[in-house]
């Protein structure tokens, strides 16, 4: 059994890490709040948005005049990882970076094998994640959790989409994760480029529109307008997530450093008491011996 000095020790250090940990909650319990507010106020609007356009391309008779909608064999393809610039939240970080080299691997096995994927990562610890599975990303966009605002994403969402027009890539995925609540995210992989065929819609909910200056300018004009919605989307989605993750990991780690409290302050009890009997044992021999 350990000394006295020794468990003391440790008891000091584990409270001190527990002061840490539980700071570091009740901070993440705070920038959750607000993340969680974006990202709930924007979905709405993303999914109407997404839902009109739906409504819209449904409409035309044929999107092969839209760049953004031809579908061309991927020959070429970019996974674009978003994680967190920050660690101390769990799994979320290894997780989602799992998730894409799973997608890279079954999806996209040729073009791995080929030569022909990319990963970017949106986030230190994804690329971290990816360089310790030999994979080394061609870039990142890291400052983006620096200050989340839609005019940077929008830059990086347009510049998304002139590679995909110019034919440097001819498929691009987001791979995040979507916030459910604090204490589950959601790991998603969705097709950013080329967008979507829209799904059919019933006649019946066909509506008469008079469109101006014409149907296919509108939808045009909104298709980037959606992409840069989405990419904006999934950072919030990201960034509510991290904290939420961030906000379990660190109750966990409160609770297990008061439960290790409770242990050595046992095991202190107990050390204390053999040397206390230890003492009276001696005292009591040499009393013995004295009178002998």
């Amino acid at each position: 059994m350990a000394n006295l000095k020794e468990i003391r020790t440790r008891i000091t250090s584990v409270k001190t890490t527990r002061q840490v940990t539980s700071a570091m909650k009740m901070v993440s319990a705070a920038k959750l709040k607000k993340a969680q507010d974006a990202i709930l106020q924007i979905r709405p609007y993303a999914g109407k948005l997404s839902e009109l356009l739906s409504s819209l391309s449904s409409a035309l008779e044929s999107t092969e005049g839209s760049v953004f909608t031809i579908q061309r064999i991927p020959e070429k393809v970019l996974i674009v990882l978003i994680s967190s610039n920050r660690g101390l939240c769990g799994g979320f970080n290894s997780y989602i970076a799992k998730k894409a080299i799973h997608s890279a691997k079954t999806d996209y096995a040729k073009q791995l094998n080929a030569g022909n994927l990319d990963f970017l990562v949106i986030g230190k610890q994804g690329g971290k994640v990816l360089r310790s599975y030999q994979i080394q990303p061609i870039g990142d966009k890291n400052e983006l959790f620096d200050n989340l605002t839609f005019d940077p994403v929008s830059e990086v969402a347009s510049s998304f989409m002139d590679d995909f027009i110019r034919g440097k890539y001819d498929r691009i995925d987001l791979v995040y994760n979507k916030f459910v609540n604090a204490a589950s995210q959601e790991l998603v992989s969705e097709q950013f480029l080329p967008v979507l065929p829209a799904a059919p819609v019933e006649k019946k909910q066909n509506i008469n529109y008079i469109f101006e200056p014409s149907l296919e300018y509108i939808v045009e004009v909104m298709i980037p307008r959606s992409l840069r919605i989405q990419l904006y989307k999934a950072l919030l989605d990201s960034h509510a997530a991290e904290h939420g993750a961030r906000m379990t990991a660190m109750h966990k780690a409160t609770d297990n450093a008061t439960d290790l409290i409770n242990e050595l302050t046992l095991n202190f009890n107990k050390a204390r008491q053999a040397a206390i009997t230890n003492a009276i044992l001696e005292v009591t021999n040499g009393s013995e011996a004295l009178s002998g």
